[in-house]
């Protein structure tokens, strides 16, 4: 059987990103009826605008660690710029204005920022969903506890390696690992869920059954594996990204791998994933149906623009963390205008200005490639995709 449990739209517990992924998409429900969604989601605002079903919002760039990846190349010390108590309360006051989207408080490390709960605690005031993404090494039982009394609901901790030799190497900080697991204990003490995220790399190509076996073994309600986007950090790291074909190769395991399992597993920042799941259910026979394929039946691969969007620490508002386009800023525009009328998010909305391979695919509507993996490698936000080895049908008439 391919029935997988879903839960509802993108970030930790939901279906998208978190602790040092604070670009990853969410799985939304573009397919939807207007209007409405089981459980109350939002899929479309009065003038027809999409609804904004996910936010992660890095409330700072500061964090203790100093990991590979980071596109946000955070340091410990504090940045300037970072808006002020007053100003995220505000931002937070026009969230239900573009929808009912689920909060991610993400950095850096969330819990660098010294007013963190008193904005989630009032962020849940306001009805919104929240969840956080630290890397786990700060948390306390103290810390527990105070993320709970304010309302967060779902932490995500990023575990890259199975053990503490390949986690801590990644990190760039000897005692990561264990800080993590300690951490992740005193969530489960204080009764807060959280879901364990994986960044693929060359390094821990061979490791995700023990990675998974990890994640049953500490109680995980989720594992969501991220394909990663040379950005920040990780434009350094050369030989341990991952090629086009290792990329296919993983998502094809993942395919399979999902069928033996009732966790929640995603691959996020992996637009492939849903061109290749229709390509093997196909070839199995299986309808793509929301019974078969639960949420991943009804959504598409990017939903940067569409149904989610980042907010960086100086209020810019971006189509994900890895993707630095200006659309505008919090401080001089009101989001909700930003949401509506950003020209490059009304790009990805139309789905028809994509180049090269993406513009021409057959499944550009469920896939459309990685904006951000295209602009760090081309400098085009809208060319193709340039971790794609699949060859769209026209492309292969017209040779």
């Amino acid at each position: 059987m391919h029935k997988h449990p879903h839960n509802a739209a993108g970030g930790p517990g939901l279906d998208g990103p978190a602790a040092g992924h604070p670009g990853g998409h969410p799985g939304g429900h573009p397919g939807a009826k207007p209007g409405g969604h089981p459980g109350g989601m939002i899929t479309t605002l009065a003038d027809g605008t999409p609804a904004c079903k996910l936010i992660a919002w890095e409330v700072t760039r500061s964090c203790n660690l100093a990991c590979k990846h980071c596109r946000a190349e955070a340091h410990l010390e504090p940045y300037e710029g970072e808006l002020d108590t007053a100003e995220a309360k505000a931002l937070i006051d026009t969230f239900p204005q573009v929808g009912n989207p689920i909060i991610i408080f993400t950095g850096g490390d969330p819990m660098m920022r010294a007013d963190v709960y008193e904005l989630i605690r009032y962020a849940t005031d306001k009805g919104l969903r929240c969840v956080m993404s630290p890397n786990g090494t700060l948390i306390t039982p103290d810390t527990a506890r105070q993320m709970r009394e304010a309302g967060v609901q779902r932490c995500s901790i990023s575990i890259d390696g199975p053990d503490a030799e390949s986690h801590d190497e990644f990190r760039g900080v000897q005692g990561a690992f264990d800080a993590s697991m300690r951490g992740i204990q005193y969530l489960k003490d204080a009764g807060i869920e959280f879901q364990v995220n994986t960044t693929v790399t060359r390094a821990n190509l061979g490791s995700f059954k023990k990675i998974f076996d990890l994640c049953e073994r500490i109680g995980a309600v989720a594992w969501h594996i991220f394909l990663l986007v040379p950005t920040g950090r990780a434009a350094q790291l050369g030989a341990e990204v991952i090629t086009g074909q290792e990329y296919e190769d993983v998502l094809n395991w993942f395919y399979d791998f999902r069928k033996t399992t009732s966790m929640h597993l995603k691959a996020t920042c992996a637009p492939h994933y849903y061109r290749i799941m229709r390509q093997r259910a196909k070839a199995e026979g299986v309808p793509v149906t929301p019974e078969n394929f639960g949420l991943d039946a009804m959504t598409r691969g990017c939903l940067g623009g569409t149904g989610f969007c980042f907010i960086s620490h100086t209020g810019q508002v971006q189509p994900c963390g890895y993707l630095e386009l200006d659309c505008g800023n919090i401080r001089s525009t009101p989001f909700p205008e930003i949401w509506r009328s950003s020209k490059q998010f009304k790009q990805f909305r139309t789905q028809e200005e994509y180049e090269g391979k993406c513009g021409i695919c057959e499944y550009h509507k469920v896939c459309g490639g990685c904006r951000a993996r295209a602009h760090s490698m081309d400098h085009n936000y809208m060319g193709e995709e340039p971790l794609c080895t699949y060859q769209p049908k026209l492309l292969e008439r017209m040779k």
